[in-house]
């Protein structure tokens, strides 16, 4: 056994803690939680899924916990921007792993749209919240989802209602603040209802030069015909742990975008599980990852398409500078009576210097015999002739490099719908590229 030793213990001594700190629902299945992660431990690199990714090394450092709630000493209203131009959101904030209730957006959502603490819903609605929670998030599977449903006491929870569209969208910002090394762990339920809309954008950014750890559980229940619109962008820093896993049940008609952004970080681990449960369901799965020096993303996601007459489309990019290492895993699952299915995955990376590596495994599966699907991956360098082409007619050779990685990446961020989001993503990639991002984009706590 190794880092899992130093978390076992921790539950046994402050489960007490994690308990009154926390709602019956998520006490319901804490125990539990708890038993799986120690009969499974910390998968290795001999696992398929984790295989790109030394799990052990982001969890063998001894990070501090909040198990008490003690109050952080920040006002994210004051010392935080984050907006992006042009676009008006519902904005909210969650303190490592608090939602922060403080001070509440002015703006208003529809009626019986809610948007806030996990916790605070379940006390006046606990039967809601027992339906939904560590539903499809199983910790029999998996011992990142185990370990965080062990020990997360709080979460965001947005419900939309039936048939009612949220025109604006909501923002969510995620602030690691802490004056020690610190883990935290977040827990994310977005339910919408049959018919319902909405457009949620995550931005993750660290406030302190310190090391973090943050897992992260999102589990996300499409209704029929409803549509969800999912942005998740990480700005962190080099000292950075991140580990995301995101589940994603789909119903009859319903429309999903989801699209992971990496600008900045350290260590980065995502992974998604999309399941199309009902005929008619559709999703576009998107992401690019922009690393240097040793940073280090994998992305791993599985799309199940359990009936018929569903359709799926996928696209990852990678640009990877210096000692930067990228992973991509992606399989789609075409199940036994899943005819009619469409599907396409695509992954193409760059590796901008000899020292760069990127691991890259598109998969299919098919038990079907009347489908449409394909896959492909490509891995390699700017073109020569492109570079060539331009350096003869004046662009010197760091400008025509730029110019060849900025278009290869803005076929992913055209796909964004969000136009304001698009066009800040347009300027936040170039920038990137040059070297003039080094942090978060307008946080007054950089500055």
């Amino acid at each position: 056994m190794g880092s899992e030793k130093q978390y076992i213990d921790l539950y046994g001594s402050g489960r007490d803690a994690l308990f009154s700190h926390s709602a019956a629902a998520l006490n319901a299945v804490r125990d539990k939680a708890f038993d799986d992660f120690r009969r499974l431990g910390f998968p290795t690199r001999k696992v398929e899924k984790y295989k790109y990714t030394d799990m052990d090394s982001i969890f063998s450092p001894d990070y501090g916990l909040n198990l008490n709630r003690l109050d952080i000493p920040v006002n994210p209203y004051d010392v935080f921007r984050c907006d992006v131009p042009n676009l008006s959101t519902s904005l909210y904030f969650v303190v490592n792993d608090a939602f922060y209730s403080r001070i509440m957006p002015k703006s208003t959502l529809p009626e019986g749209v809610y948007v806030g603490s996990l916790n605070a819903y379940a006390a006046e609605n606990p039967g809601f919240i027992a339906d939904y929670y560590a539903r499809i998030a199983r910790t029999d599977t998996d011992a990142v989802t185990a370990l965080n449903t062990m020990l997360a006491q709080d979460g965001l929870l947005v419900h939309v209602p039936r048939n009612v569209k949220v025109e604006r969208a909501i923002q969510v910002i995620n602030i690691l603040r802490a004056d020690v090394d610190l883990m935290v762990n977040r827990r994310v339920l977005i339910v919408l209802d049959e018919g319902a809309e909405a457009r949620l954008l995550f931005c993750d950014h660290t406030a302190d030069e310190r090391r973090f750890l943050a897992t992260q559980v999102t589990e996300a229940y499409v209704g029929a015909n409803a549509s969800l619109e999912l942005y998740c962008m990480e700005e962190t820093h080099h000292l950075n742990s991140r580990v995301s896993n995101v589940y994603i049940e789909q119903q009859a008609d319903s429309r999903v975008s989801h699209n992971v952004i990496t600008l900045h970080n350290g260590v980065t681990r995502n992974s998604l599980e999309l399941a199309l449960c009902g005929k008619g369901a559709e999703c576009d799965v998107n992401g690019f990852v922009i690393a240097d020096k040793e940073q280090h993303v994998d992305n791993n996601t599985l799309i199940d398409h359990r009936v018929s007459h569903c359709t799926s489309h996928e696209l990852y990019k990678y640009v990877l500078d210096g000692r930067s290492v990228g992973a991509f895993a992606g399989k789609v699952l075409v199940r036994e009576g899943a005819q009619k299915t469409v599907s396409d995955e695509v992954n193409r990376n760059l590796c901008a210097t000899k020292e760069a590596r990127m691991y890259t495994q598109p998969m299919l599966e098919i038990y079907a015999d009347d489908v449409k699907c394909s896959h492909g991956s490509t891995v390699g360098q700017l073109n020569d002739a492109a570079l060539f082409y331009m350096r003869q007619r004046g662009i010197t050779v760091k400008e025509a490099r730029l110019l060849l990685e900025f278009a290869f990446i803005n076929e992913v961020v055209d796909k964004i719908t969000l136009e304001p989001l698009r066009d800040r993503l347009h300027y936040l990639v170039e920038k990137r590229f040059r070297g003039e991002l080094c942090k978060c984009q307008g946080c007054s706590m950089c500055k």
